[in-house]
């Protein structure tokens, strides 16, 4: 084994290694979420997988930025053929170890690889121009200030040096072939780099050609392991976790909310509709809705691990186009940070964070003093109509109304805590089961006729 081929698998398994501990974090953040029970109709949750994850579909429901996003994904899938090749030569020492034993499908297959390369670059300069030139406005909203607009703008640069690698590679491949046939075993003609590349590095020696030629092959192969290192600290994470995402949301429609056990069960027995022996009331008033992470399902902490950052819930929010301060967008980034906060607190292991002394400090033990109402406003929870315009817009089915709901239900159950104009309303309800303060019960003209 050469010492380029040792030092390349020193070098993935310790990428390898540092990335399965991140992505393991990622998943126990996950977990700490509330257990929910998500497996009916599977063969729909698949389907909602290739054509939603898979198949980017609501993506084109603004078909020009859909494109290019189209060409970058396209070419990420089908480099990843490419990359299987330079990873078996790297661990190996070997070059171009497929060329010449697959036939015509070799050349086939790089050329592909080549033009939606170019393809790619060129959309991710518009994606850079429709960033920071251009100024789309759903990239600007207050949220997107600091860390994620930088990290938008990383992960585009991460994509030309990625294109530049392998175009470099292959480029310098093209014309060593011709000068060393018996060292670079022929890969046909690859039109793109011949056309863009292979001509300028004409004339060169074959050492300055062997250098390029490795730059290009060491650049991409180390990009795509920054990236893998990456991607768990980034809104890229959806490039993984869109798949399970899409499987395992909602499949009831749009509208429906989710009833609170505990409050259908009370109404039952009220009305009579429950057998004795079945109420386990224990005599503990309950906590209905979500102040935190840990009354948040798991499902809930995923979408936010999820979230692209598009903002495309956030520009279609009536609430936010009319002014007000609520971001479908901000709400589901809030969730994210305050899981990674807590996470974080538990991981130290500091005895400052623990509800009672003498206990280890884990997610049941976990108390910090703060919750999402630190993060997320009462501003922002009364201003959504309910709408599920967020819900429909998102192309990775990711559900900010079920935070919002389970934010209110908090407020409202718990706190007794409302708009004002809602208050009178509530009172109504509780003492004569009208949402309309009236002075006699309101089954009174059913029972006088």
């Amino acid at each position: 084994m050469s010492i380029q081929a040792i030092i390349f698998t020193l070098i993935t398994l310790s990428v390898f290694y540092l990335a399965f501990r991140r992505y393991r974090r990622i998943v126990r953040i996950i977990q700490m979420g509330k257990p929910e029970i998500i497996n009916d109709d599977p063969a729909k949750r698949w389907r909602n997988v290739i054509l939603i994850a898979f198949g980017q579909k609501k993506m084109f429901k603004r078909w020009l930025p859909a494109l290019f996003h189209a060409f970058i994904y396209v070419a990420f899938l089908l480099t990843q053929i490419e990359l299987i090749e330079m990873l078996i030569d790297g661990v190996t020492g070997k070059h171009r170890i497929f060329a010449g034993k697959i036939g015509l499908l070799y050349p086939a297959v790089i050329n592909l690889i080549e033009m939606l390369s170019v393809l790619a670059f060129i959309a991710t300069l518009v994606f850079l121009a429709r960033r920071n030139i251009v100024k789309v406005g759903r990239f600007w909203k207050p949220e997107m200030k600091g860390w994620p607009s930088l990290d938008a703008n990383l992960i585009l640069l991460g994509e030309i040096l990625l294109i530049m690698g392998i175009m470099m590679m292959n480029g310098a491949d093209q014309v060593l072939q011709q000068m060393e046939p018996g060292h670079y075993p022929a890969t046909g003609n690859l039109m793109m780099s011949s056309l863009l590349v292979a001509p300028r590095f004409q004339g060169l020696s074959v050492t300055a050609l062997v250098f390029l030629e490795r730059t290009g092959w060491w650049l991409h192969i180390m990009v795509v392991y920054g990236f893998l290192l990456y991607l768990p600290y980034s809104k890229h994470l959806h490039i993984l976790l869109a798949f399970p995402n899409t499987y395992y949301a909602k499949l009831k429609p749009r509208g429906k909310m989710t009833n609170i056990p505990e409050i259908t069960q009370e109404l039952q027995s009220m009305l009579g509709l429950t057998q004795e022996g079945t109420s386990d009331a224990t005599g503990e008033i309950p906590e209905f809705g979500a102040a935190d992470i840990f009354q948040l399902s798991w499902k809930n902490v995923l979408d936010a691990y999820t979230c692209t950052e598009c903002g495309r819930c956030t520009s279609v929010c009536p609430a936010n186009l009319t002014g007000k301060k609520l971001s479908p967008r901000k709400i589901i980034m809030d969730v994210r940070d305050r899981a990674e906060v807590i996470y974080s607190n538990i991981e130290s292991g500091d005895a400052k964070f623990l509800k009672a002394e003498g206990q280890p400090l884990t997610a049941e033990t976990y108390s910090d003093g703060a919750n999402l109402f630190q993060r997320i406003s009462d501003e922002e929870l009364w201003a959504c109509t309910t709408c599920n315009a967020c819900v429909e817009a998102c192309p990775v089915l990711i559900d900010p109304l079920d935070v919002i709901l389970q934010l209110r239900r908090y407020k409202i159950l718990n706190e007794s805590s409302g708009p004002a104009d809602w208050l009178p309303m509530f009172n109504s309800l509780e003492s004569s089961g009208s949402v309309w303060q009236v002075n006699q019960d309101r089954e009174a003209w059913f029972k006088e006729a």
